[in-house]
Order: structure tokens, then C-alpha cells, then sequence
């Protein structure tokens, strides 16, 4: 059975056609610059081991053309890897915010759409992009069930003495004001295939998804307990530019001291902080250069990204009474060296190592990277979003 797995941003769509018999890509690809003068597609095939792509460029108006031309492409003579439409038995869409009305994974109904609008002011770049792409894949893929699955439904299991914030009883009640969390999709994936590699169903594991975007959970018994990002994406960790946890009286300095809006303490916020506010970077290898090079404020800033991820192990060490394995997954968490041994060192009094050989040593799939008898298992598990939606996707139509 063929699963189609969308991400449909603002002006873009991320795509990844997956064979569920063998859980492998057929192919993948990306719709990019949607509504500008020049769009572009990057299309890869997957055939008998080998990789095809193919890359073009024209205008793509709107997202129903862009989806279109990927579904040319799949069944295209030469790169195609489908007949007819038909062999495409569901489309899984990853939809970010589903707040507290959908905790699993759903067949997407007008009923479903018509709330999911409803969640807009939750997710206002997220969300109606999401929705877009459900619909035009309604018009380009008739006959395929069309399945939402939630960035937020895995944390929906945390507690509410860890989801709610020390405000006034209505705004939880009536305006719906809690932590949410994001990248549950991920963190799903990852702490499932960590109480697999253990043997353990009642491990307790840290997972953390360092990218651009950046979050870590607290998962006990295969549940998430808690997580940095709150009611948004911004609090928790320091990022790529958002700024992650800081005092909330700097927003209130800021607009009454220095007359910012709410428009610029967010944009600051959210566009211009993190590493970017630290250094005027915000890819992880120019800012380790810039370390290696003996530069004081990428040093500074490092230190400042590997300490905040420490004391979040640490807090979820304390909440879930122990810890038995934390997981470092994602673009910066799977492939940098630097941050893992930044983020482990220092951390024997919790059972937390680091080898250096294991680390430089790399394999496929799940990969131990704590010294040899180490209390806690640290180790490096490869995130597969994609496939963990087609999963869900499956799990749901069958």
C-alpha cells in the first residue's frame, strides 16, 4: 500500500511517497517559492537502490498547481513510480496545532476542516497552510482517504499540574490557555524506537530534537509527561531565531519602556533571536566555526544552547524520578558532535557519559554513544516524521 505524506507550508510543500510494505520511500521531494515569479520543484525517485532527481523551474500560482505537477511527476514514463492515482491509498497531512480537540489522529472531514479553522488563532502560520494543502489534495487525489495527524496530540497524555500555567481559572477554561507542544510527531517516533532498542516498556527517556526548530519531552512508559514548548513553539530551548524561555518582564519593558509592539516584541521574538540573536547566525556550523576560530561570542553562545538542554534533562530527570536513556534526534541533535558532548559533559552525578570514539564512529539506525556500562544510555535515534505519519496514517484506514 502507497501512503502520501504532505507538509504544506505558506509557500511551500514538502512531499514523501512511502511504500508501507517495506516502510521505504518510493519518492520525495519539495514544491518551493509558491506564488513568486520563479516556483520550484526538486523531485528524487528511489529505484532498485539508486536515486533520480529532477528539478524544475516555472511559475507555481497557487498550491493546487504545485501538487498537481508532483502528481504528474509520480506517475510520470521516465521518474514516476505509480500508474494511476488510484494506487495512492491515503494522503497523511501533518497539521501543527490540534489543541485539546484532536488528541489522535483523524479521517479529515469538513467537519475536522471546519475545526480545524477554528484553531487558526493557535497556529496563524501553521494551521490554514496545513489546511490548504488538505484541500487541494482532496481535488488532486479524489479517491485516497484523506488523514490529519497532530504535532500537539502526542503531549496531549501530559498532566495538568504540568500543562497549566499559574494564571487566572478563566483563561484556561474559557479562552483554552495551557501548554501544547510540538514536534510530537517526532518525539513519538524517536521514544518508540528508544523502549524498542532497550527492551524496556516502562523506560524513562529524555528525547531531544535539536534543529532549527528545537523541543525536548519527558516520556515515561511510552507517554509524553511534559515538554519545553508551551502554548506556541517559542518557549523551551534557545533556536536557530527564536529565543526559547526568557522573563516575561522584558516583553512588558520592552513595550512600555522602549514603546516596541506587539508586532516587533514578536517578530524579535520569533525571527531575530536565539542564535541569531546571539551571533547573527543561525546555522549550527558557521556558529562552531566561528567557536573553533576562538571567537568569544560563538563560544558564549554554545555554552548558552548545551546549558539550557541540561537543565531540562535534569528537570525531567527530577519529574519522571529517573531517567534511563535521553535521545538526541534531528538536523543539529543526529549530526552534530560538538553540542552532544557539550550537552553530556558534566553529567556523571546523573548516570549521563559521553564517548568520544562510539560519537565519531557512526552507524545506521540506533546508535549508543555513553561509555561502556553507563547508567543511562545516550544515543543518537534518526527522526522519521514521514514515516511515522504514513504509520499513523495506515493504522487509522485499516
Amino acid at each position: 500500500m502507497n501512503i502520501l505524506v504532505i507538509n504544506a507550508g505558506s509557500s511551500s510543500i514538502k512531499y514523501q511517497l512511502i511504500d508501507m510494505k517495506t516502510e521505504l520511500p518510493l519518492s520525495s521531494g519539495i514544491v518551493e517559492r509558491i506564488g513568486l515569479e520563479k516556483g520550484l520543484i526538486k523531485h528524487k525517485t528511489f529505484i532498485n537502490g539508486s536515486e533520480e532527481k529532477t528539478v524544475e523551474e516555472f511559475p507555481i500560482p497557487d498550491h493546487g498547481v504545485g501538487l498537481k505537477r508532483v502528481a504528474e511527476l509520480l506517475m510520470d514514463k521516465k521518474v514516476g513510480v505509480i500508474n494511476d492515482p488510484s494506487e495512492i491509498k491515503a494522503v497523511g497531512h501533518r497539521l501543527v496545532h490540534g489543541a485539546e480537540t484532536f488528541t489522535e489522529t483523524v479521517e479529515i472531514t469538513n467537519e475536522v476542516k471546519a475545526k480545524v479553522k477554528e484553531l487558526f488563532p493557535l497556529a496563524p502560520l501553521h494551521n490554514p497552510a496545513n489546511l490548504i494543502g488538505v484541500e487541494v489534495a482532496e481535488k488532486v487525489f479524489p479517491n485516497a482517504k484523506q488523514v490529519g495527524v497532530f504535532d500537539t496530540a502526542f503531549h496531549q497524555s501530559i498532566p495538568e499540574k504540568a500543562f497549566r500555567y499559574a494564571l487566572p481559572e478563566k483563561f484556561y477554561s474559557e479562552l483554552r490557555i495551557r501548554k501544547y507542544g510540538f514536534h510530537g510527531t517526532s518525539h513519538k517516533f524517536i521514544s518508540e524506537k528508544a523502549i524498542e532498542y532497550l527492551g524496556n516498556p516502562d523506560a524513562k527517556i529524555v528525547t531531544i530534537h535539536l534543529g532549527n526548530g528545537a523541543s525536548m519531552a519527558a516520556v515515561k512508559g511510552g507517554v509524553c509527561v511534559d515538554t519545553t514548548m508551551g502554548m506556541g513553539p517559542l518557549s523551551g530551548l534557545i533556536m536557530g531565531t527564536r529565543s526559547g524561555d526568557i522573563d516575561p518582564a522584558i516583553i512588558f519593558y520592552l513595550a512600555q519602556q522602549k514603546g516596541y509592539s506587539v508586532q516587533e516584541i514578536s517578530d524579535l521574538l520569533n525571527k531575530e533571536s536565539g542564535m541569531k540573536g546571539l551571533t547573527g547566525l543561525t546555522d549550527m556550523r558557521d556558529v562552531e566555526k566561528r567557536q573553533s576560530e576562538g571567537d568569544s561570542v560563538a563560544i558564549l553562545a554554545l555554552e548558552m544552547y548545551a546549558y539550557r538542554v541540561k537543565q531540562y534533562i535534569g528537570s525531567y530527570a527530577a519529574a519522571m524520578n529517573g531517567v534511563d536513556a535521553i535521545v538526541f534526534t534531528a538536523g543539529i541533535g543526529e549530526n552534530d558532535t560538538s553540542v552532544r558532548q557539550m550537552v553530556c559533559e558534566d553529567m556523571d552525578y546523573l548516570g549521563i557519559t559521553w564517548n568520544e570514539e562510539k560519537d565519531k564512529n557512526r552507524k545506521d539506525g540506533v546508535h549508543e554513544i555513553n561509555v561502556d556500562g553507563a547508567k543511562v544510555k545516550v544515543l543518537i535515534i534518526p527522526t522519521n516524521e514521514e514515516l511515522e505519519i504514513a504509520k499513523q496514517s495506515l493504522s487509522l484506514i485499516e
